[in-house]
């Protein structure tokens, strides 16, 4: 009978990720696996404890701040973010998707907190990444790679000052759109709170929760178990260090990124989304030990789909088969195996994944050290969701 182990252990070596560590948990049973190594060279064997790079995994958790906000009074979902976000005040969009990026008229409402929740303030990325407007977001605000190179990014007030200077793709409200939003979440809450983001979250979420090893930075003293970071050589096949322990995260960058920034364990992400299930609390017997993180309410809105079926139809190229809660993609259709109605998670661009499903008390978090090549998840992935599903 296939295990965790065998579905793991295919994957892992010849070409793909050099190791993986991978967790299903179906209420109370809870199945953990690390296999192969930290580096390609195998000489660190990969171990429950590693550390990776999680990337967009980052998301669920921006939104979960942004959240504790929202229940304190110190923002509202449909507050416009002008006064927190000044360069966001008057914005301006480009007349049509295909229009130049000086061909543009004014927006025809604010940004509110909800519409950067939901991805659909006009900025991020649409399934054509050559369009004029697009282009400023990897050139100037270093999207997309940027969140891979975190220490060649601009800080928060020098970054909001070139997004000012970026049209809007669509009109507020108008489309979903992939990324942006989180960044620009990112810096709400450090503008918000009156502290830096990783101050933020680590008090707030980090601390309650037991999530000892995340963050935005990885310090000397846990260098052993940071694992190395790759990218498929297209030349000669095989792999290519992208970034070692001693690189990109081993001190805090000037932008902390709430879109893909953090680092982190099997079991802290696992912590977090026992807190979601729990409905905001702890868990049970978790590391929060029943402290209240997050109201019921909250934890509805993050994991609630809140696209419209047009908006889904029309974002195919990141969700298929899915909506967008806050923060993460929330499955609507059963389109594969694993597709169950309501799982609330996301993907990592660095082959990172994270799911939890509220209806049955199920979470499945997969981690390796092998950049995805596009939207699609790869092989390793698909098959890790199958077994979750129990399929």
């Amino acid at each position: 009978m296939t295990d965790l182990n065998d579905v793991l252990k295919k994957h892992v070596g010849d070409g793909a990720a050099p190791g993986a560590v991978g967790l299903v948990a179906r209420g109370d049973r809870v199945e953990v696996v690390a296999v192969g190594s930290a580096d390609a060279e195998g000489t660190v064997p990969m171990r429950r404890d590693s550390i990776f790079r999680i990337a967009s995994m980052t998301k669920p958790i921006t939104a979960a701040a942004v959240m504790m906000l929202v229940e304190e009074g110190r923002i509202a979902l449909n507050e416009p973010v002008r006064q927190w976000l000044p360069e966001l005040a008057a914005p301006m969009v480009v007349r049509t998707p295909a229009s130049p990026a000086d061909d543009v008229v004014p927006a025809d409402r604010v940004i509110t907190v909800e519409d950067l929740l939901t991805f659909r303030a006009g900025y991020g990325f649409p399934s054509d990444f050559s369009l004029p407007a697009v282009q400023p977001l990897f050139s100037e605000l270093k999207q997309g790679a940027g969140s891979l190179q975190p220490q060649q990014v601009l800080a928060p007030d020098a970054w909001m000052a070139a997004l000012s200077r970026i049209p809007l793709l669509h009109q507020p409200g108008e489309e979903w759109l992939y990324n942006t939003c989180s960044d620009i979440l990112g810096v709400l809450i450090a503008r918000v709170s009156d502290r830096p983001l990783p101050e933020f979250l680590a008090e707030r979420l980090f601390a309650p929760l037991g999530m000892t090893d995340t963050g935005f930075a990885v310090p000397t003293a846990k260098s052993d178990r940071f694992t190395c970071f790759y990218r498929a050589d297209p030349e000669g096949g095989g792999l290519r260090l992208a970034d070692a322990p001693d690189g990109q995260w081993s001190s805090l960058p000037a932008f902390a990124s709430g879109a893909g920034g953090l680092v982190s364990t099997v079991d802290d992400w696992y912590a977090f989304a026992r807190m979601l299930l729990a409905g905001g609390a702890g868990g049970a017997g978790g590391r929060a030990g029943g402290r209240r993180v997050l109201s019921e309410e909250s934890v509805r809105l993050m994991t609630t789909d809140h696209l419209t079926r047009a908006q889904r139809e029309r974002s195919t190229l990141f969700l298929e088969g899915q909506g967008w809660g806050y923060g993460g993609s929330v499955d609507v259709e059963a389109v594969a195996p694993w597709n169950v109605p309501g799982r609330y998670g996301w993907m990592g661009g660095t082959g990172t994944a994270g799911h939890l499903t509220p209806a049955t008390g199920a979470v499945s978090v997969l981690l390796t050290q092998l950049a995805m090549t596009g939207p699609t998840p790869p092989p390793v992935m698909r098959e890790f969701w199958r077994y979750a599903a129990g399929a």
